[in-house]
């Protein structure tokens, strides 16, 4: 094993959690939650205790309140029933020896009044209707447009910002072992940062200051639950997915990087993926470089890595960990397959979402082909 892929499976302490490896699972949207009520269930919790050998889960995101959902059979963390079917998952995860954070979501205006408490209109900074966004209803209707949203008044702010942390207080009782704030692809944290999205000519909207404060709002209300050490989050600065952009995302997320690292949250997660925007010029080095310099907390790569990649990436300082999406998807076992240099399963994404055990829990595991999982890095 050469020295940089060492790097991968070294030890590492993320806030004040110890981790076995700097292999991390980035969170999924599976919709396979248990209906009625959007519910985790047994079938999650053998998912996730499958995967118990990352150094950190990140669970899907989930959703703080009823208006906060976006695609139908995700899961929320807003009813007593959630919270008892994240226990399962989370009991499940720490019985096989893993470590899962809950990432809190509100979608924001990638909704639909179908999915909406009384049929309302989703809710956003701004009315703007994000150009060929979908969501996805029920097997019937399949994926549909999403309307225009309406804005959200001044004085709605500060009671999604208790949404949030309601969740966080409920990812506690559920088990989990810290938590991740949702501000990327487009959902609703995104929205206020980006300036595309947010045309508010209120305080919570123009400046860059102005489109920080109710993120970072929500940053403080859930680290008050947690504790910063905790507490993490995760953008995606140059992404387009859901009709995103920002005029000049190095100021932006330098600005956005500076005000967290004063928060001291253990965190940031970035998404780097060509899926998000970036095919055309590779990662985007200035806004990692700009989020580097201002943030002293552990920063978490994402997008599409290699192995190889990956563990350059870590020696090279350009980060401290990568989380690993579709390849934990097919691979529950992945560290050990890196490890061993094995052969990777393909994933399928017709089962990407929704669905049973297929495409979800019956991807095969080194385990069961007579390798041992017997190894320090897990």
């Amino acid at each position: 094993m050469n020295e940089a892929k060492k790097k991968l499976f070294q030890p590492y302490t993320l806030g004040d959690l110890s981790l076995p490896n700097r292999l991390l699972m980035a969170p999924l949207t599976r919709s396979r939650a248990k209906q009625p009520g959007d519910i985790p269930w047994e079938l999650n919790a053998t998912y996730y205790a499958q995967r118990a050998s990352a150094g950190l889960i990140f669970a899907e995101a989930t959703q703080v309140s009823p208006q906060g959902k976006g695609y139908a059979f995700t899961p929320g963390i807003h009813s007593e029933e959630q919270v008892a079917g994240w226990r399962k998952v989370t009991d499940a995860v720490h019985a096989a020896g893993g470590r899962i954070y809950l990432q809190l979501w509100h979608v924001g205006r990638i909704s639909h009044p179908e999915l909406q408490p009384g049929g309302e209109k989703p809710v956003a900074p701004s009315a703007i209707k994000p150009a060929g966004a979908q969501t996805y209803l029920d097997p019937q209707q399949g994926l549909v447009e999403v309307p225009e949203p309406r804005a959200l008044r001044t004085e709605e702010i500060p009671g999604i910002v208790d949404q949030f942390r309601c969740g966080a207080q409920n990812a506690e009782r559920a088990g989990f072992d810290g938590v991740e704030i949702h501000a990327a692809n487009g959902y609703l944290l995104d929205q206020f940062i980006r300036s595309k999205s947010n045309q508010r000519t209120d305080h919570y909207g123009g400046s860059i200051e102005n489109r920080l404060r109710f993120p970072l709002q929500v940053v403080a209300a859930v680290s008050e639950v947690w504790g910063p050490q905790r507490t993490g989050i995760r953008v995606s600065p140059t992404g387009t997915f859901n009709d995103m952009h920002d005029d000049d995302p190095v100021a932006t997320y330098a600005a956005f990087a500076q005000k967290l690292n004063d928060t001291g949250i253990a965190f940031i997660e970035v998404v780097e993926d060509s899926f998000q925007g970036n095919a055309a010029d590779g990662r985007p080095e200035e806004v990692i470089k700009a989020i580097r310099n201002h943030f002293n907390g552990s920063y978490i790569a994402n997008g599409n890595y290699t192995a190889a990649e990956a563990a350059q990436r870590i020696a090279d300082q350009r980060c401290d960990l990568v989380s690993f999406g579709r390849l934990f998807i097919s691979n529950p076992d992945l560290p050990l397959r890196f490890l061993r240099d094995a052969k990777l399963n393909e994933y399928d994404e017709d089962t990407f979402y929704g669905g049973n055990e297929h495409g979800y829990t019956d991807y095969p595991r080194l385990a069961l082909l007579g390798i041992s999982e017997s190894s320090p890095a897990f």
